[in-house]
């Protein structure tokens, strides 16, 4: 059996694998480096090969250490403490999290290690940048009093987002999550759209995509955007040559198994082919997407009513545009019929014409030519399983913007993008950290619609807000106008003082 022994060298303890054995009438003795001692009663080392481990020499085994494992602080030499932080962010982020009754679909992720996973959480929101840097805005950032317990070293990063990406874990934080979000007024009413995520990883999910023509090695990732909130319900990912068309059912079906009825679903055009649209009749889904041209109905359209559409009785204003809207009822898929909407965009109209004139001399076209091409021009068409007044159309469809939005926040605000992990364990923890955040920003950026701040302003102006640790407690600096504009907008007060914590042991 293999023992363990243990050198000291600048106060620092290194321990060492020692094994003897018997050879030709002689011991001999074996050793192996294992490293610094982290912990000496749980087995808990670190070298530069392993990182963190632990190792059993009864068993002569290596394995991980507990996710509640915090090693002990490691200062290097001529390293002083901070001793005044980043406070204003982080403690507002904490409050606002509770404030909203986030905390129990956070805790439903069930990491052994909470601190870590609200430290990421808040590092997801406010520090764009990868994950090898966390440690470092940790040390100077209220989290660290906050949180004390997390450990944000890379390779227990790592071990973070393995777990929570697991699939019993998810599926915990959706029951909580979405039993707090969708039992909201018209939280059934949906919106679904896919992005690719570039990357190239090697892992099943990434695939070379053909995406609207344009090509790339990618995953694709699906998001379900509440209409009335424009909150982010879910998400789903899948490889990046899966097209549309075969994700739509399956979203719409785990959805349900969460007991999220969808009740009507603004839909992208490339989800709806015949199948999809009889699925969504027969399962009472009401959904409303812009119509391709490559179908029948879209013809029989224009050849009735684009001659006859510019009249008075079918202008509609929205948000400074005026378009032309024409309703009329047709068979789409056998057995069902839908509302279509041909619609003339007066403005698109021009600036097309206009790059029409531009180019008409450049391709030789004749008068004639030119005529027939106008007749095209600013032209679209809807339709929708239930019928839509012309003066809400626009307004409605239009909501698709809203999940663009959120691919935005999530994209270029919440750390999705680039993607910085190495196998698809990390990946789908790194996707429910990017989820999460999105939700916290969202949610910031309707409260705080009135102010005049954004996100970004709101968070750097607290960030300025700064606190000095001494022994037992941690005291708040003064706060400036803005910084307590902001409180008050949320209803938040700043204390006085706040003690400091420790660490704690939490349960494997």
């Amino acid at each position: 059996m293999a023992a363990i022994g243990y050198d000291i060298k600048d106060g620092i303890k290194y321990a060492k694998i020692t094994i003897s054995k018997r050879v030709d009438g002689q011991v001999m003795t074996e050793q192996t480096h294992l490293g610094r001692v982290l912990d000496e009663k749980r087995g808990v080392y670190q070298n530069r090969e392993l990182g963190v481990f632990t190792y059993d020499p009864k068993t002569d085994t290596y394995g991980k250490p507990p996710a509640s494992f915090v090693p002990p602080p490691f200062k290097r030499k001529g390293s002083r403490e901070n001793l005044i932080l980043d406070f204003g962010d982080t403690f507002f982020l904490s409050e606002y999290i509770k404030q909203k009754g986030l905390c129990a679909s956070i805790d439903a992720l069930s990491y052994g290690n909470p601190d870590t996973l609200y430290a990421m959480i808040y590092y997801y929101i406010l520090c764009n940048m990868a994950n090898c840097h966390a440690q470092v805005w940790f040390e100077g950032s209220f989290v660290r009093e906050l949180h004390p317990g997390a450990n944000l070293s890379s390779q227990r990063i790592s071990d973070l987002l393995a777990s929570i990406g697991d699939e019993w874990s998810q599926r915990e934080f959706f029951s909580e999550y979405l039993a707090l979000v969708a039992k909201r007024k018209g939280g059934n009413d949906i919106l679904i759209d896919s992005t690719g995520l570039p990357n190239s990883i090697h892992f099943p999910l990434t695939a070379i995509s053909n995406h609207n023509g344009v090509i790339s090695n990618e995953v694709r990732l699906i998001y379900v955007v509440q209409q009335q909130t424009d909150l982010p319900l879910f998400f789903r990912y899948c490889p990046g040559n899966v097209i549309d068309i075969s994700t739509l059912l399956k979203t719409l079906h785990e959805l349900k198994a969460y007991n999220v009825n969808t009740k009507f679903a603004i839909l992208d055009a490339g989800y709806l082919d015949d199948q999809n649209i009889r699925e969504l009749y027969e399962n009472k889904i009401s959904f409303l997407s812009r119509m391709k041209e490559n179908r029948k109905v879209y013809k029989q359209m224009v050849d009735k009513h684009l001659s006859s559409i510019e009249i008075k009785e079918n202008l509609v204003e929205y948000n400074g545009r005026y378009v032309y809207i024409v309703c009329d009822e047709y068979e789409v898929v056998d057995g069902y019929k839908a509302y279509i909407y041909l619609c003339r965009d007066i403005t698109m109209r021009g600036l097309e014409s206009s790059k029409l004139f531009a180019n008409a001399k450049k391709k030789n076209m004749s008068t004639s030519d030119v005529y027939d091409a106008l007749e095209n021009q600013g032209i679209f068409m809807l339709f929708s399983s239930r019928k839509i007044a012309k003066e809400k159309l626009l307004a409605t469809y239009y909501m698709r913007a809203q999940i663009k939005q959120i691919f935005d926040i999530a994209k270029n605000y919440t750390n999705l993008l680039p993607l910085r992990v190495q196998t698809e364990e990390t990946f789908r923890g790194h996707l429910v950290l990017a989820f999460l955040a999105s939700v916290v920003v969202k949610m910031l950026q309707i409260d705080l619609k009135r102010t005049g701040y954004t996100v970004e302003s709101a968070l750097l102006n607290l960030r300025n807000q700064k606190c000095k640790v001494f022994d037992r407690e941690v005291l708040p600096q003064e706060i400036v106008k803005k910084v307590n504009d902001i409180y008050k907008t949320f209803k938040l007060t700043c204390p006085n003082s706040i003690p400091r914590k420790k660490a704690d042991i939490f349960a494997v």
